[in-house]
């Protein structure tokens, strides 16, 4: 190294004038761990409490879920609040699916059928079928009025 080089390193790390000691190395802050802390204060203010003993948790959004192995999990119920916290990973849903279907229970088995249903229709480009949700017609020369006398008197 050439003597010029090694004069402008050394007075980069100078804390004061000529003569002082210098630093070995340069302290870096964090400034990581005070969001954390105004998090957990949040969250101890919601009421929120630990669930312990959960080893999995799946989050499903369309054709991906998003799976925390062994992660921390807190609720408050009265403010319908649920923390999850852990390393996640990103997968789709055709992997991860033979072994979520041994964890969930009959009732739930039907939804995750009705949704692959609705998945295999969005891929074949079909439209979905009549929904439920729609507002029916009226029958021409009927009202609601009479229509809810009718159910009434019945």
């Amino acid at each position: 190294m050439n003597r010029e080089k090694l004069m402008k390193m050394a007075g980069a790390v100078r804390t004061g004038g000529k003569g002082s000691v210098r630093r070995k190395k340069k302290a870096v802050h964090k400034t990581t761990t005070t969001d954390d802390k105004r998090l957990q204060s949040t969250l101890k203010r919601i009421g929120v409490n630990a669930i312990p003993a959960i080893e999995e948790v799946n989050i499903f959004k369309d054709d991906i879920v998003i799976q925390f192995l062994n992660p921390k999990v807190q609720a408050s119920i009265a403010a319908n609040t649920w923390v999850v916290s852990g390393s996640p990973q990103t997968k789709k849903l055709q992997d991860l699916l033979p072994g979520i279907i041994n964890q969930l229970g009959s009732d739930n088995l039907e939804n995750l059928r009705r949704l692959a249903e609705q998945f295999q229709k969005r891929e074949q480009g079909s439209a979905p079928a009549d929904d439920d949700d729609d507002v029916p017609e009226l029958v021409s020369g009927e009202t609601f009025e009479a229509a809810a006398n009718e159910g009434a008197t019945s």
